[in-house]
């Protein structure tokens, strides 16, 4: 199950993390985000100590998404090191294409 983040924790969380990490930027009135939680959450176990996957509500969490300068949802941003190194905005992505971007970061 992916791990809920939020402003506070951001850094710590993420920008810390020894592996890389995979941040779903997300809203509760956003249906494609709602879809993608079950592919999320199975490749949260999935891919449990190679990539970390983690979500952040945008809309309670406003100094993150303007800190990364996100618009749309859903957001998957990879961070690796603490820099954004990658990102895909909609729920356009297959399990397998999520899986096959996320392995060119695992650790």
């Amino acid at each position: 199950m992916a791990t809920h983040v939020n402003d506070t924790n951001f850094d710590a969380e993420v920008l810390g993390a020894t592996e890389p990490v995979l941040v779903d930027f997300w809203a509760e009135w956003c249906g494609p985000c709602k879809a993608m939680d079950p592919i999320l959450d199975q490749l949260s176990d999935e891919l449990a100590g190679t990539v970390k996957i983690v979500k952040l509500n945008a809309e309670e969490n406003l100094g993150t998404v303007t800190r990364y300068n996100v618009r749309a949802m859903p957001t998957l941003m990879v961070f690796h090191g603490g820099e954004p190194v990658d990102m895909k905005v909609g729920a356009g992505q297959s399990r397998v294409q999520l899986v096959k971007w996320l392995e060119q970061f695992a650790a």
